[in-house]
């Protein structure tokens, strides 16, 4: 019997467009994997898991994500900022209800992409992703130190508590521990000057494995990581409608930190590359459905991984298949050096922790945020400091809400601007009228925050009897602005003040009519362009009988 498969030309076309870059997708899957080892097991450790989740997360998410996301040279798998979270539903619920978590997470994930809401990133401010991946590096750092110092201490939920525990039991350090993280610490920094063919975290976790081998140095080891692939099995307790419900928090914690997370590294590949640039919302199914699969090969929540999947493009990385080619690679690692990872120190994966998370710390954006604004400055630390004091999705928040306000307040200041005297008024106008107008230019759109402006300036100004509103460019007007334009006229009408208003747009002036604002500011109060508002206060200027003075402006 005999099978056919024919193709149509527009399959075929992206069958060879799959292996056309195959030798940088090989050289760039296979180094990604080199690099994605020891940091798999190392955020698999900073997660409270076994060691053998981490390989197993990046060997499936890194496949199922390559397939059917929607960057073409993502490398997803464990991550710092996934860690920090993962740690603390691991210490207060047990691996299995992670993985409960993660489905519903990667639930959300789907949901959101199918909801075309990936574009929503952009929409986070710089200063707030800034401030909460400083603060995530802070919080690797120092979960990190009990391997560090070869201190035996319980997990803690929380970051502050744990730090106080370490910072209290560091009279019982563990020398040999130290001297294995240094040795990794310290190649990591300078394997570069010799090499960047192999990666020093690699380099580092050899030599420090085996120095602790060679001198039987009674450290403690990640331990036995099976010879053998991951087999799907069942996660217990799915059924429990009570447990869903107590973990709905977890899970869009996790759901929003990954797509979050995901989506930035997809934009920094974009920068990177001239090839096919990524689709948000495929990009959340994709990384969805990585995470509702990992957890029934055993393994725990991915992202997108930046540091991994810049080493792709730089390795000559261009399609999907670099993705597929570094699960594979990592698949073939774990049968044949499973044994000999086994014997890994705990403290040379902290050493590398320790050195990713003071790389991860964006010292170009804090310098850049002194230099330029200390009010981004100000969002920047303080989602930093809730980042490190409570979470991160809390942080994101704050951040959010803080970024909002600054942006509020700095829109109202742009966009009403005092008209200085010798643009404002036509020639011919006498002093003791253009004492008693001010006019303002509006760009854009009106905040509630302008009308308190206009307060202040007439308690300053008090001569001031007529406000000129210049809203030419003015193409819309929202509820907002309606309240804030309506504020004004109220505050202007107590204190004796006349609101005029000049070249209205057609939208403008039927949300105006709409809402009855019109009929309160007046229509006697409406002119096509300010000399006609001015010379309305005084129709005796000569320049007010000549239409040709009366300008567009």
């Amino acid at each position: 019997m005999t099978v056919t498969i024919t193709l149509s030309g527009e399959q075929w076309l992206r069958f060879s467009r799959f292996f056309a870059h195959w030798r940088g997708d090989l050289t760039g899957g296979l180094t990604a994997a080199v690099v994605a080892l020891p940091l798999a097991l190392a955020f698999a450790v900073a997660s409270g898991v076994e060691p053998k989740a981490g390989l197993y997360t990046a060997i499936v998410a890194g496949i199922v994500a390559a397939v059917f996301g929607g960057s073409p040279v993502q490398i997803t798998g464990p991550t710092g900022a996934m860690a920090v979270i993962l740690v603390g539903i691991v210490a207060k619920y047990g691996i299995e209800k992670v993985w409960i978590a993660g489905v519903m997470a990667g639930i959300i994930q789907v949901a959101l992409g199918i909801a075309k809401l990936g574009q929503l990133v952009k929409f986070i401010p710089y200063p707030v992703t800034a401030g909460f991946t400083n603060g995530i590096a802070v919080i690797i750092f120092c979960g990190q130190l009990n391997n560090f110092f070869g201190l035996h201490l319980p997990r803690s939920e929380h970051f502050l508590p744990g730090l106080w525990a370490t910072l209290t039991h560091l009279d019982n350090i563990d020398w040999a521990a130290v001297v294995v993280a240094a040795t990794v610490i310290a190649t990591k920094l300078f394997w570069a000057r010799i090499t960047t063919a192999i990666p020093g975290s690699l380099v580092g976790l050899v030599l420090a494995t085996g120095l602790a081998s060679l001198f039987h140095l009674n450290v403690p080891t990640i331990g036995e990581i099976p010879q053998s692939l991951p087999l799907p099995q069942t996660i217990p307790h799915w059924q429990d409608w009570g447990l869903l419900r107590e973990l709905i928090n977890p899970a869009l914690a996790l759901a929003a930190l990954g797509s979050i997370e995901s989506l930035l590294s997809a934009v920094v590949a974009d920068g990177m590359t001239v090839s096919e640039k990524h689709d948000s919302n495929r990009e959340l199914i994709g990384q969805g459905l990585a995470n509702i699969v990992v957890p029934f090969f055993g393994g725990i929540p991915a992202t997108g991984a930046i540091a991994r999947t810049a080493v792709n493009v730089r390795s000559g990385g261009k399609t999907r298949l670099s993705g597929i080619i570094h699960g594979v690679a990592l698949a073939s690692i774990v049968l044949a050096l499973a044994p000999l990872a086994s014997q890994i120190p705990l403290a040379a994966l902290a050493g590398i922790l320790m050195v990713t998370s003071v790389r991860m710390i964006e010292w170009e954006a804090i310098g850049l945020l002194v230099r330029a604004s200390y009010a981004d400055l100000a969002v920047m630390l303080l989602t930093w400091l809730v980042t490190i004091g409570f979470d991160l999705i809390l942080a994101v928040e704050v951040g959010l809400i803080a970024a909002g306000a600054l942006l509020i307040k700095r829109m109202s200041d742009l966009n009403l601007a005092k008209v200085p005297e010798t643009e404002a008024f036509p020639p011919g106008v006498p002093l003791e009228l253009t004492q008693e107008i001010a006019v303002y230019r509006v760009d854009g759109p009106l905040f509630f925050g302008a009308a308190e402006r206009f307060v202040t300036f007439l308690r300053d100004e008090p001569q001031v009897k007529y406000l000129i509103l210049r809203m030419r460019f003015v193409p819309n007007i929202d509820t907002t602005g309606l309240v804030a334009l309506e504020d004004i006229y109220q505050d202007l009408t107590r204190r004796r003040c006349r609101l005029l208003l000049s070249g209205l747009q057609p939208q403008v002036q039927q949300r105006l009519e709409r809402s009855g604002l019109l009929d309160k500011i007046g229509q006697e109060n409406c002119f096509e362009t300010t000399d006609a508002a001015i010379c309305s206060l005084n129709p005796n200027l000569e320049e007010c009988r000549q239409p040709s003075a009366l300008m567009e402006r």
